[in-house]
């Protein structure tokens, strides 16, 4: 039973505390879309989305009435395209295509963002992956909503270093399209090493083959919530510290199952995951660098910093897997720079850097996201730095990505805003000592020794 002071208290989080389900994602399956011919491809694409996400965002808002819950998003995510495409698509403008028609249909159901514009290639890439890695700048210079992902390790097979350098060389081609745009087309692509099928959050998401044909997956964020529950025990002893962060997250994930079990029963499809994920934004009190300092440190990036996160990311993910039967996802703390205010601040006070950063992203939930640099940075200095942290996420059983956005024009010293959720930036230093015969050897790094437990 929920009692009096539990409504009172979830309502105080709500309205105080900035607590929100982040997302509502609607996992679609396009398999049954895919063919030999192009035009035939997206209008079965078309069709499916908009028909099978018809109602997702008055869903929304009508949970959002009814328990007064803010819904942040409602979104989708599909089959990766390179396999939905790989009959139909010989060119990288059939690829675009595809591309286009995702942004109509998002645009048509009314939902922010569309992911899954995206390729697996952990161990190799087939024409059809090539193909759409390669179409990727010109999808996000002609689209609004369509988010992309590339896959390009997994603890089980390695690292596929062909795709690192390409995936540098992309970046870079996706920031000068959209370069009028302070490279924003940057800001909607992500590389992965060890990417979950069921990630709620952009622009990561896409509708894993191990799906069914539709899923209703929530994503929570509740990082206020968690900093003003530690300022009541501050200066407390770590027992008291992780207990007060898994209470927290208990009941941050019980919103979210609850808003997820109504959207399944309305739309009457089935409910996947819960991701618990710290995620902050950039309003003021939304923000993971400030529980970093809540638990002791002067700024994030200070001594202790990479401790701090792990502790917070462990107790996070214990207080949400008693409170779901289905916690999933990525669940723990996210840390991008761009979209935390607290982070912001401690690159501003010299606290943080790149190289810190990667350090943190051992014990995280992601990696090194929404990271602006400057503009004239070399492909395969992006590459180097995804190859760091791919092995960061092989070799350590955990996903971990790279969301890098080379700001063209720009360099150290200058400023990039983003708007809205994805936040603004200082431009941040990258070392650029060369790693160029490192890149360029090609191949694959195989996978570790721990990944052979048939």
């Amino acid at each position: 039973m929920i009692n009096i002071n539990e409504v009172i208290e979830t309502n105080k989080m709500i309205e105080q505390e900035n607590l929100d389900v982040r997302t509502i994602t609607l996992g679609i399956n396009l398999l049954d879309c895919a063919g030999p011919d192009i035009s035939e491809v997206n209008n079965r694409i078309y069709h499916k989305i908009t028909n099978v996400a018809k109602d997702l965002v008055s869903t929304g808002n009508r949970i959002q009435r009814e328990y007064g819950i803010p819904i942040g998003n409602k979104r989708i995510s599909v089959t990766p395209i390179s396999l939905v495409g790989a009959s139909a698509c010989k060119t990288i403008d059939d690829y675009v295509s595809i591309a286009r028609t995702l942004d109509k249909a998002a645009s048509e159901v009314g939902v922010n963002f569309i992911g899954g514009y995206s390729a697996l290639v952990s161990k190799a890439m087939t024409a059809s992956d090539e193909l759409l890695i390669r179409s990727i700048p010109k999808a996000m210079e002609c689209t609004q909503r369509v988010c992309s992902s590339v896959n390009v390790g997994s603890t089980k097979t390695g690292i596929d270093m062909n795709a690192v350098k390409l995936m540098g060389e992309i970046i870079l081609e996706t920031a000068e399209l959209t370069k009028d745009k302070d490279s924003i087309g940057c800001a909607k692509l992500v590389v992965f090493c060890n990417a979950p099928d069921d990630n709620p959050f952009m622009a990561g998401a896409f509708h894993g083959i191990t799906e069914g044909d539709a899923v209703i997956n929530v994503g929570v964020s509740g990082p206020g919530v968690v900093k003003r529950a530690l300022e009541n025990v501050r200066g407390a002893d770590f027992e008291t510290l992780c207990e007060t962060i898994k209470k927290t997250a208990f009941k941050i994930t019980r919103v979210g199952q609850l808003v997820a079990m109504e959207a399944s029963k309305i739309l009457n499809i089935p409910f996947g995951i819960v991701d618990l994920s710290l995620a902050p934004t950039p309003a003021v009190g939304d923000s993971v660098a400030e529980i970093l300092e809540e638990i002791g440190l002067e700024y994030a990036g200070a001594p202790g910093t990479t401790a701090a996160l792990a502790l917070l990311n462990d107790q996070v993910k214990k207080g949400g897997v008693m409170a779901s039967s289905y916690v999933g996802g990525l669940s723990g703390a996210f840390i991008p720079v761009s979209e935390d205010q607290g982070m912001i601040n401690a690159v501003e006070a010299g606290a943080l850097t790149l190289e810190k950063l990667e350090a943190m992203t051992c014990v995280c939930s992601v990696g090194l996201d929404m990271i602006a640099v400057p503009g004239d940075t070399k492909a395969t200095t992006i590459s180097g730095i995804i190859a760091d942290e791919m092995a960061i996420g092989m070799i350590n059983q955990k996903t971990t990505a790279v969301r890098i956005i080379p700001v063209k024009g720009k360099g150290i010293g200058d400023y990039v805003e983003f708007g809205g959720l994805l936040g603004h930036s200082p431009i941040m230093k990258v070392n650029n000592f060369s790693c160029d015969n490192f890149i360029n050897r090609g191949g694959r790094i195989p996978a570790p020794i721990h990944s052979f437990k048939n």
